[in-house]
């Protein structure tokens, strides 16, 4: 069962977000706002009019494009998620499944700092997923 993704509205809001001049400066570890819009089947969609959700920057390869991790705040556990504490009322959940590699036009705005410790072991944790 699929549900009904308004693919039209998310191509114009792509259109818009390809068009960003001002590229944003980020560094691993920051969680941002993204524009990941509406995606096929199970790929992790953004929310709202904008189609945006939280990610993790995970790696840094230049100044346009890294690797992240959407983040949700629903409760999952299993190998493919990673829980942590966002800050003192918020847990939120890595959903290393879903690892994407993002251009850096699609980061909307910066909300805050995993830490240290947390951002280690969620890398540790990506790298027991590889073969």
């Amino acid at each position: 069962m699929f549900m009904n993704k308004d693919f039209d509205k998310w191509n114009k809001k792509k259109i818009l977000v390809n068009n960003i001049e001002s590229i944003p400066f980020f560094h691993e570890r920051e969680i941002w706002f993204c524009f990941l819009g509406a995606n096929v089947g199970f790929e992790q969609d953004g929310q709202g009019d904008d189609f945006q959700r939280p990610i993790v920057i995970i790696k840094k390869f230049n100044n346009e494009i890294c690797w992240a991790v959407p983040l949700s705040k629903t409760k999952k556990r299993g190998k493919y998620y990673f829980a942590f504490p966002f800050d003192k009322n918020v847990t939120s959940v890595a959903i290393l499944s879903q690892i994407k590699l993002v251009d850096v036009r699609r980061l909307s705005r910066k909300i805050g700092d995993m830490n240290e410790t947390d951002f280690i072991n969620l890398i540790e944790k990506l790298k027991t997923l590889l073969p």
